[in-house]
């Protein structure tokens, strides 16, 4: 009925002013008004975790906003409901195919300018990176108040500015946002993000296509260039010298170089002295494992982003339960909210116990490779198309999946992660990982998935 949709259609408009921009498009975006009385409004969802969401959370704000537009019915009913432009996307009735939706949940990310040499896969600055959203505590406040400091006047202190810490403890967090804070303040400012594993690929791409001028263009004229995860780059001679007169380039012309690494620079294996040197020009600086108030601290700011609440137990027993890594500690934390979500539960500390203990004791007899089996059947896949180098979005997205529940479940590490799914380097490992992370948290389909996939694996 046209009245209807026009109706919902200022429905969301209002309601879209009202939520932060990631609850609405996870939450409301695909509903629709379905038929209303004096009595009660029906309103479709796509599956059963937006319906409890809804239920849960927004039932007042659904019926404050349908009566600001003429709609004052006494209840509000949610009926799981497919309009014609989505019932394409299930597959075999109940497998959900990965489609255009996972893309909605992405965060968004700020794009560096093009150069000749241009690369899909150049992802430049995460903008949920920023210091509002980094914890800081006794274990990285160092490194914080350096980045803060490079962020006001980049090029004049600390330059370069070298951070370095063990995998999963934020490095990539605070250096990503310097960039965004320089942004915030000069949004003209031409700042670089890449991962060492990116700038060596493209390096190569430009040897082989005959652009070095243009690779050389691009990151020389920066001025942020901030490079992830350097001690990659050991051990490749060519990447190293290309590197070598970029830095020079760069700090000659009083540009801000930003360094990460899991190691400090005199640590770093066949690194060329020259370049040791220099990263030692500036300042280099730990970041240590997160304390216990860290922890729970970052606990809590991940469970107020979702508007959910967690008993001051429960945020101490997650605290205690994963010590040495965020990313590990931000799985579980997620890994507890779907479970209590599918199930309709109160994230308690019983029902945290069972399912964080469960995770930590299943069977090991479990493999990578039932793994990778299992997800591949899910999908509808062959295993070699997991383990191959395609990057069909289809393919793609399920060998992350494969990688998150090899972390998750079997508690591989990076490098074992990424060699089991055919990769030759963990940082792949890392970014899949955590982006599965991310994305479960706003996507209740793929999230859906998962748990199944997971059910399958006991």
């Amino acid at each position: 009925m046209q009245e209807t949709a026009t109706v919902w259609q200022a429905v969301l408009g209002e309601i879209e002013l009202s939520v932060s921009r990631g609850n609405f498009v996870t939450w409301f975006k695909n509903t629709q008004l379905l038929e209303y009385t004096r009595e009660t409004a029906l309103i479709g969802v796509p599956n059963i975790f937006i319906k409890q969401q809804l239920e849960r959370r927004y039932q007042d704000l659904l019926k404050e906003t349908l009566g600001n537009n003429g709609i004052t019915p006494k209840t509000i009913d949610f009926k799981i409901y497919s309009s014609p432009s989505t019932r394409g996307k299930r597959k075999n009735n109940d497998t959900v195919v990965m489609n255009a939706d996972l893309a909605i949940s992405t965060p968004k990310t700020t794009q560096p300018k093009q150069s000749g040499v241009g690369h899909t896969y150049r992802q430049g600055l995460n903008s949920k990176y920023t210091f509002e959203s980094f914890i800081v505590g006794n274990a990285n406040d160092l490194a914080y108040a350096a980045c803060q400091a490079v962020a006001q006047t980049p090029g004049n202190k600390y330059n370069p500015l070298f951070v370095y810490g063990g995998v999963g403890i934020g490095k990539t967090h605070l250096i990503q946002a310097v960039g965004n804070e320089i942004l915030k303040n000069n949004p003209s400012a031409h700042v670089v993000y890449i991962s060492t594993e990116q700038f060596v690929q493209e390096f190569l791409d430009a040897i082989r296509f005959k652009k070095n001028t243009d690779f050389a263009g691009y990151y020389r004229s920066a001025d942020v260039l901030i490079i992830d995860d350097i001690q990659f780059i050991a051990g490749k001679e060519k990447t190293q010298e290309e590197f070598f007169h970029t830095f020079n380039a760069l700090h000659q012309a009083n540009k801000q170089i930003i360094i990460s690494s899991d190691k400090p620079p005199q640590e770093i294996p066949t690194l060329e002295e020259r370049l040791r040197s220099r990263f030692a020009w500036g300042m280099a600086v730990d970041m240590q494992t997160p304390d216990f108030e860290t922890r729970a601290a970052i606990i809590q700011a991940k469970v107020d982003q979702q508007n959910l609440r967690l008993q001051p137990d429960v945020v101490e027993y997650l605290a205690n339960h994963v010590q040495s890594n965020i990313r590990e500690l931000e799985g579980a934390l997620n890994q507890l909210l779907a479970f209590c979500e599918m199930r309709g539960l109160d994230p308690d500390l019983k029902v945290a116990q069972t399912v964080l203990g469960a995770a930590n004791n299943r069977p090991k007899h479990i493999t990578p490779k039932q793994i990778v089996s299992k997800v591949a059947n899910y999908y509808s896949l062959s295993v070699e198309d997991i383990m191959s180098p395609k990057r069909d979005k289809d393919i793609v997205v399920p060998r992350q999946i494969a990688m998150h529940l090899m972390r998750s479940e079997l508690h591989l590490s990076f490098p074992k992660i990424a060699r089991e799914c055919g990769r030759k380097d963990h940082t792949t490992a890392i970014h899949s990982v955590e982006k599965i992370e991310n994305e479960i948290t706003l996507n209740p389909l793929l999230r859906e998935q998962v748990a199944e996939i997971k059910e399958q694996l006991v």
